[in-house]
């Protein structure tokens, strides 16, 4: 068994923002020569996320409809309140919104190839940007 491992950076432009990391991933996978195991992405910030699903623009716009509804971005929070955090980015509603959407991904490696399904994306979303982001992928196997 085998254990690789390397971060890049995924530059983002605006505060909400959806990037299709799809295909970077699959080719730093194909360097790593890995036919068999399993493959890791972490972003390495609390006000981003990782999860799977379909690459669509209408799908897209529908799960930021949903964040908006279900965490209002100036609600009241402490962690925005200077009597209660030392934060000074305003930035509650991010870190609740990773927090429903996760920030860490395990897939499955067949054949040297992710196993993902036919309508099935990797999507970073960064969630207070814009910023530069680090995500760490780590595949294991052989």
């Amino acid at each position: 068994m085998v254990i690789r491992h390397e971060t890049f950076t995924v530059t983002t432009e605006e505060r909400l923002q959806f990037t299709d990391l799809t295909k970077r991933v699959r080719d730093l996978l194909q360097r790593h020569e890995i036919k068999q195991g399993l493959l890791t992405l972490s972003s390495l910030h609390t006000t981003t996320a990782l999860f799977i699903n379909e690459w669509q623009e209408a799908l897209l716009h529908d799960i930021q409809l949903l964040l908006d509804r279900l965490i209002n971005e100036h609600d009241g929070y402490r962690h925005n309140d200077p009597n209660y955090s030392d934060c000074d980015r305003s930035n509650a509603d991010s870190h609740l919104r990773s927090l429903l959407l996760g920030r860490q991904l395990s897939i499955p490696v067949v054949d040297g190839e992710m196993s993902l399904g036919t309508f099935e994306s990797i999507i970073f979303a960064e969630l207070d940007g814009p910023r530069d982001r680090q995500i760490q992928l780590q595949v294991m196997g052989e």
